[in-house]
């Protein structure tokens, strides 16, 4: 999902998305639906949230970062 997507699903959320990172605003979003804030950490090894929205994302992030 584009940066500008999330930003704009936040603000639909009432989220302040003001000099947030991508990954801040996405957690952000996952507290504002009652779920786990785990974007982007090391929990991504046994997640088990097959349709999580931001799950490609987050798989694709974990392998940069693993490299």
């Amino acid at each position: 999902m584009k940066f500008n997507d999330i930003k704009s699903m936040a603000k639909q959320m009432g989220i302040n998305t003001y000099r947030m990172k991508k990954a801040d605003i996405i957690r952000s979003i996952q507290r504002a639906e009652h779920n786990i804030d785990c974007y982007g950490t090391d929990r991504v090894t046994h997640c088990g949230e097959g349709g999580c929205l931001w799950r490609e994302d987050c798989l694709a992030l974990a392998q940069r970062y693993a490299g």
